[in-house]
């Protein structure tokens, strides 16, 4: 009766773990220009307009398989009082732009409760914000792009300047998602990279998600 208890328990551990287990991150940044050009529109966040600048959308446990775990651990949910200290730069680098108008806390539960319950085996709350933060630091796109010629005037861009310009900067290929504006032009809307499983390090993406954009992209003002 023991050793089947012991193997029950065993067995539950390694459920836990495996929930749990994932290969790489993507960490995503998001062009709030792009989101607001759209038919639904946008709200600026109870703090007032973001800068304009790429902000964060999030930092998101993925597998080869292009697969992805989610909302792992609803016992550990959203704790703001945990980030208090982190709160002032996410109002600035991870900013809400939904509607209706709010301060981030929903935004940001929602991330952690879906995504970052999911990396809680190495980085716990405070740590899985504060990581992210960090990533946005360290990656400037709008410097690398601006850099380059490639600024956000709502002029045409080629998509593959645009992927090269950060992949030269980064020395690692991004993954660049667009969405399309009023009229149905592609514009160029969020930029994924992809971490290592400790959240430290760039490595080239094992796999992509899946949408293409046009061979010419908007980047449009913010």
């Amino acid at each position: 009766m023991e050793k089947k208890l012991n193997l029950l328990i065993l067995l539950c551990l390694s459920v836990v773990s495996n929930a749990q287990d994932f290969d790489f991150f993507y960490f995503v940044q998001q062009w709030p220009g792009s989101y607001c050009d759209t038919k639904q529109s946008c709200c600026y966040p109870t703090t007032g307009k973001p800068p304009s600048d790429f902000g964060i959308h999030g930092l998101w446990p993925n597998y080869k398989d292009g697969s992805y775990p989610s909302n792992c651990d609803p016992s550990n949910s959203y704790d703001q009082s945990k980030i208090s200290d982190l709160i002032s730069k996410m109002q600035e680098n991870w900013a809400t732009l939904a509607c209706p108008s709010n301060s981030g806390s929903t935004f940001w539960s929602h991330e952690w409760d879906k995504h970052g319950t999911c990396s809680e085996s190495v980085l716990d709350q405070h740590s899985y914000f504060g990581t992210a933060l960090n990533l946005k630091s360290k990656l400037d796109l709008l410097q690398i792009l601006q850099s380059a010629g490639i600024n956000p005037d709502g002029s045409l861009y080629s998509l593959s300047t645009i992927r090269s310009t950060i992949s030269n900067a980064i020395g690692y290929t991004p993954w660049i998602q667009c969405n399309v504006d009023e009229q149905g032009n592609s514009q160029l809307y969020q930029v994924y990279v992809c971490v290592d499983n400790s959240g430290s390090n760039l490595i080239e993406c094992p796999v992509f998600p899946n949408g293409k954009c046009g061979s010419s992209i908007e980047f449009p003002s913010f």
